[in-house]
């Protein structure tokens, strides 16, 4: 249990002390105004006697106005306007009805007397006193204006200008306020020291428990702050030791638990970003920034809508309210296209109020490019079954409505609706034996054989194809001298070679020459078929094994071909644990490549 704070021990009473000295300030302020209310008091109450006295000297200046002009005696004048200065008058100027100076004060300007007044006729006279610096000495004085009348009282008869010196009224005033601001400056000093004797009690042990509450911010617990005393700041001083204890346990369990956080986040296949209330990145995991391509410096502190580039499409709010799942297109430095499907989600506080948003990336990019591809295969089979059974149903209306009969014309129908059939059926065919590799009910029959005679096998079949065809084709042969023996499914291989000779020719101009090579690295066979045929666009190289795809649809057609020859070669090549590539130059040719697995044999153990 804690002590009791004795009364002079307390903060408490330090602050009283404080508030003495804040007195002393109050004091100050009072000083002020009261200087002020004493300069307004001085001044007004000069102006007043300088008036009274002004509007007494009017009185006694009418006797010796309104007397004729032949009784006129300016010696009388002179001597009530001399017995009237006195040291802060510096000036009395009396001026007739007529705007004639009958007298001044002011023994500098005697010459005046006889001329006009310089401060205008009586006709522009206003009576009035007003302060404004003299612009010969640079000095304030007090000018009052008063008028003059007649015994009677009925008429004005002249005017009297009296200037007195207010100056000497400010300098008593400023000498006044020069003693009080000294008087101030003194106890402030004394003041001052007080304050600072006392502030340094309280400063002293807070400026210690800010000093280690910048060592906890950077992570330093081992500190504690000195106790000096058992008042207020002593027990916040207790206070401030247990809460550093009391973080530094928060800070462990807070750290294990952003462990446990991290291991997940980076160990999760899908991409997680996380985000403020204003939609800022805060945490981004391994899987987002590689999905991304956005490095964690990179990613926080962005808008949410810039890192996914949707900033265009949709707002902060629509992603707060709508939370459904969302397709995002991201284009790679390599221009290749991944889609990453996002979901959405916000970021509760047990209140209610919404901390942030929460998105998870998934990479459906395979399986939108395999839906895509699906598409486009129904498309296409459905395409390419059309085409010939609409062509067989015209020519069969046709033979129906009478044109069997025509001996001329009916065997031609025939043989094109024949034609359509075989068509169809050779695409029905490409389209079971993909679909069996597809599923993988159909294994390979491998056997050992040789690769040199099977690919000359090949090549003579065609040589006599187009012999007998009258053909104007030639092929070269570029064989390894070596026997090559490989381990693969015969009649697959043979039906891969088939299909590329077939497209090398179907594709070749007249005279054209293909050329077959075979030769054999350390772990690989390469088989390449050349042609100098019309070549195959640069854009549609990735796309010449894709099913039913053809690069000039309507010389494809034209002679013949489902476009499912490359795509069979490709499984089966891939099957075989093979690859095969194509590289084209337009106008040039093509030139299409086979890679086999090969491991090389001793002929011995064949003889």
């Amino acid at each position: 249990m804690r002590k009791r704070i004795k009364f002079f021990q307390s903060v408490h009473f330090k602050i009283a002390m404080v508030f003495a000295l804040l007195l002393l300030f109050s004091v100050e302020i009072i000083g002020a105004i009261f200087i002020r209310e004493l300069e307004s008091s001085t001044i007004g109450t000069f102006k007043e006697n300088v008036d009274s006295q002004v509007e007494q000297l009017a009185s006694n200046l009418s006797n010796e106005l309104s007397v004729g002009k032949e009784e006129q005696d300016d010696s009388n004048l002179k001597r009530l306007v001399s017995e009237f200065s006195r040291n802060d008058i510096l000036e009395v100027r009396v001026v007739d009805d007529k705007g004639i100076v009958r007298a001044t004060s002011e023994v500098a300007k005697q010459n005046d007397i006889g001329k006009k007044n310089e401060f205008g006729s009586l006709n522009d006279f206003e009576a009035k006193g007003e302060e404004h610096k003299d612009p010969d000495t640079g000095k304030r004085v007090y000018q009052k204006n008063q008028q003059i009348y007649s015994a009677a009282g009925t008429s004005v008869i002249g005017a009297v200008y009296v200037t007195s010196n207010l100056e000497s009224q400010y300098q008593e005033i400023s000498d006044i306020a020069l003693i009080f601001f000294t008087a101030s400056m003194i106890a402030m000093g004394i003041s001052l020291v007080i304050a600072m004797l006392v502030a340094r009690t309280i400063t002293k042990p807070i400026g210690e428990m800010q000093q280690q509450a910048k060592k906890i911010a950077e992570g330093v617990y081992s500190g504690k702050v000195e106790v000096y005393g058992q008042d207020e700041l002593g027990q916040l001083g207790e206070t401030f030791n247990e809460l550093s204890d009391r973080v530094e346990e928060a800070r462990e369990t807070l750290e294990a638990e952003r462990h446990r956080l991290d291991s997940v986040l980076s160990h999760m296949t899908d991409g997680v970003v996380a985000t403020d209330r204003r939609g800022k990145v805060v945490i981004i995991n391994e899987m987002a920034q590689l999905l991304l391509e956005k490095t964690a410096e990179e990613a926080i502190g962005l808008s949410i809508l810039e890192l996914l580039n949707i900033k265009e499409d949709y707002s902060l709010r629509q992603l707060l309210e709508e939370q459904n799942e969302k397709l995002i297109d991201v284009m790679n430095d390599d221009n290749e296209l991944t889609i990453l499907k996002a979901d959405f989600a916000m970021i509760r506080r047990e209140s209610g109020f919404i901390s942030g948003l929460v998105c998870v990336l998934h990479d459906v990019t395979e399986q939108e490019k395999n839906e895509q591809e699906r598409r486009e295969f129904v498309s296409n089979v459905s395409h390419e079954l059309r085409t010939p059974l609409t062509s067989m149903r015209s020519y069969l209306e046709a033979l129906a409505d009478g044109a069997w009969e025509n001996p001329e014309v009916a065997p031609k129908f025939i043989n094109v609706s024949l034609e359509e059939t075989d068509r169809m059926i050779r695409m029905i065919s490409d389209l079971l034996e993909l679909s069996r590799m597809d599923s993988k009910n159909q294994p390979l029959q491998k056997e050992l054989v040789n690769l040199n005679e099977m690919f000359n096998f090949v090549i003579e079949r065609f040589e006599m194809l187009i012999t007998s065809n009258n053909m104007n084709y030639k092929i070269r042969k570029e064989f390894t001298r070596r026997t090559i023996w490989v381990e693969v499914d015969s009649d697959k291989v043979i039906q891969v070679l088939d299909n590329i000779m077939n497209n090398a020719i179907k594709y070749s101009p007249d005279g054209g020459e293909i050329t077959c090579s075979l030769l054999e690295t350390h772990n690989n066979v390469i088989i390449s078929i050349a042609d100098q045929g019309m070549g195959i666009p640069k854009r549609d190289l990735k796309r010449v094994f894709d099913r039913f795809f053809r690069v000039d649809k309507a010389r494809s057609r034209s002679l013949g071909g489902s476009g499912l020859g490359l795509a069979i070669s490709r499984d089966v090549i891939q099957n075989h644990g093979g690859t095969i590539w194509v590289e084209s130059e337009e106008a040039k040719g093509s030139v299409f490549y086979i890679s086999l697995p090969y491991v090389p044999v001793e002929e011995d153990l064949w003889e």
